[in-house]
C-alpha cells in the first residue's frame, strides 16, 4: 500500500499532461494597423496625367501573448489585414481617379504592399494643398474560441478606414503651340518649322529652352532640336525655327512633332513641361510633269526637240536641269538642258539633239527625263522618272514597205501586160 499511492499520483500527473486542454493561443489586444503614405513626390502640376504611388503598410502588434495548451491554432492572427481592398477618392481636390478600387489581398502584420492609383490633375488646378481620401477595407480575426479539441470557432469583423493623403498643385509651364509654319518640307528634303508658342500655365519658367523631339517614327526628323529663349513668364509668346529632315517615304499628310519646355521653376528645380504634340504638314517628293505635246521627228534625222516641264509640287526647284535618256532607235549628243530656278507651278523649256534610226517604227515612244536640282538647303535633288512623248513620222523622201508594194504590183502588172500584148502580134 506504500508502494501504490505514489505511482498513481505520479500516472495522474502524466495523463493530466497529455490530455489536451480546451483552448488555444490568445493575444490580448491584438489587431491590425492600417497606415498608408504617398511614395515619391506628391508634388503635381494642372494637366498632368500621372500614376500615384502609395504604400499601405499593416504597422499591428499584440500588447500581450497568452499561449494555452491546445492543439488548434487560428488559421490566421488577429494581427492580418484580410482581403484588403484600397481606392482613391478625389473628393474637393481638382484630380480625377482612373484606377478602380483595387483588392490587394491580406498584409500580415509588419508588411507593406505598393498600390499605383491612376489619376489626372485637371487643367484648371489652382495652385495649392489638397486632401485626397484613401478608402481602405478588410476584415480581421476579432475572435477565436476552441470549443473542443477537433473544433475552432472564428469570428471576424469587417474595417472600412478613411485616410487622407496630402497632394501639392505647384505652378508650371504649360505651352500652347499657337502656330505652325512648314518652310521647304517634302520627302527626302530639308525644310524648317516655325513655331509660335505661349506660355499658358502660372508658372514664370527661367532660363528655358524650347525642344523639338520626334513622335515615335514620324518622317519628320529634327536636326535642330532646341532653342533657348530665356525667360518665360506666364502669358508671354515667343518664337522659335528649327531645321528638320523628311525621310523619302513621307507623303502629302500632317504628321506629329512633340514640343516641350525646359526651365527653372520657383524651386530652383530644372523640370519639364508636359508634351505638347502638334501636326506639320509635309508634302510628297517635288514632282515635275511634261505639259508640251508630243515632239516630232522624222526617220534618219538629226533634230533638235522641244520639251516643257512645270514644277508641279509645293516648294522652289533651284537651278534645276533637265536630262533626257535616248534608247534604241534613238541616240544623243545633246541630252542635257539648264531650266533655272522654277517655282512651284512654274514652267520652262528645254531642247535636246536626238538623232533618229532610218529603220526606226514610226510610231509614238515615251523616253525617260529627269530634273536635277537643289532644294532650299543646297542639297543635291533629283526627281522621279518623267515620260517624255516622242513621235516618229516617215521621211518624205524614203518610202515605207506599205508605199513600196502598191508600186511593185503596178509594175508587175505592166510587165505582164506588156509581155501579153508582144505575144498577140505574133500570132
Amino acid at each position: 500500500m506504500g508502494t501504490r499511492l505514489p505511482v498513481t499520483l505520479f500516472l495522474i500527473f502524466v495523463i493530466f499532461c497529455v490530455t489536451p486542454v480546451m483552448g488555444a493561443t490568445l493575444y490580448q489586444g491584438a489587431s491590425p494597423q492600417i497606415t498608408a503614405a504617398i511614395l515619391g513626390t506628391n508634388e503635381f502640376s494642372p494637366g498632368q496625367d500621372t500614376t500615384i504611388n502609395v504604400i499601405v503598410q499593416n504597422i499591428g502588434v499584440a500588447d500581450t501573448e497568452f499561449l494555452d495548451k491546445g492543439t488548434i491554432d487560428p488559421d490566421a492572427l488577429p494581427t492580418t489585414a484580410k482581403q484588403v481592398t484600397v481606392g482613391l477618392l478625389a473628393d474637393n481636390a481638382p484630380v480625377v481617379v482612373k484606377s478602380d478600387p483595387q483588392l490587394v489581398g491580406d498584409i500580415l502584420t509588419r508588411n507593406s504592399v505598393m498600390v499605383p492609383i491612376h489619376v489626372e490633375i485637371t487643367t484648371n488646378a489652382t495652385e495649392g494643398e489638397y486632401q485626397i481620401p484613401l478608402t481602405v477595407q478588410y476584415t480581421w480575426l476579432s475572435s477565436s474560441q476552441q470549443d473542443t479539441s477537433e473544433a475552432l470557432q472564428s469570428q471576424y469583423s469587417l474595417v472600412n478606414l478613411t485616410i487622407p493623403l496630402t497632394i501639392n498643385i505647384i505652378p508650371h509651364v504649360k505651352i500652347g503651340v499657337l502656330a505652325v509654319v512648314p518652310e521647304d518640307l517634302n520627302a527626302g528634303a530639308t525644310g524648317y518649322i516655325d513655331l509660335t508658342i505661349e506660355n499658358m500655365g502660372s508658372d514664370n519658367g527661367r532660363e528655358a529652352t524650347v525642344k523639338i523631339v520626334r513622335n515615335g517614327n514620324s518622317p519628320i526628323i529634327p536636326s535642330d532640336t532646341s532653342v533657348f529663349i530665356g525667360d518665360f513668364p506666364s502669358n508671354a509668346t515667343v518664337s522659335c525655327r528649327y531645321k528638320v529632315a523628311v525621310s523619302s517615304d513621307a507623303e502629302n499628310q500632317t504628321y506629329p512633332v512633340d514640343v516641350i519646355v525646359t526651365y527653372e521653376n520657383n524651386y530652383g528645380d530644372i523640370v519639364d513641361s508636359d508634351t505638347e504634340t502638334v501636326g506639320v504638314p509635309v508634302w510628297s517628293k517635288l514632282g515635275f510633269a511634261i505639259t508640251s505635246s508630243a515632239a516630232q521627228v522624222t526617220q534618219g534625222s538629226d533634230q533638235m526637240i522641244t520639251v516643257e516641264y512645270q514644277n508641279i509640287g509645293n516648294t522652289t526647284a533651284y537651278q534645276a536641269r533637265a536630262r533626257i535618256s535616248p534608247e534604241d532607235p534613238f541616240s544623243s549628243s545633246d541630252d542635257r538642258a539648264y531650266l533655272g530656278d522654277l517655282k512651284p507651278g512654274e514652267q520652262a523649256v528645254a531642247q535636246f539633239k536626238l538623232e533618229t534610226s532610218s529603220q526606226a517604227v514610226v510610231k509614238t515612244y515615251a523616253l525617260d527625263s529627269e530634273i536635277m536640282y537643289m532644294d532650299a538647303e543646297d542639297n543635291s535633288q533629283i526627281s522621279d522618272t518623267i515620260r517624255v512623248p516622242v513621235q516618229v513620222v516617215s521621211n518624205p523622201g524614203t518610202y515605207s514597205a506599205v508605199q513600196i508594194l502598191p508600186i511593185i504590183l503596178i509594175v508587175l502588172v505592166a510587165i505582164a501586160g506588156y509581155y501579153v500584148l508582144i505575144l498577140r502580134k505574133k500570132k
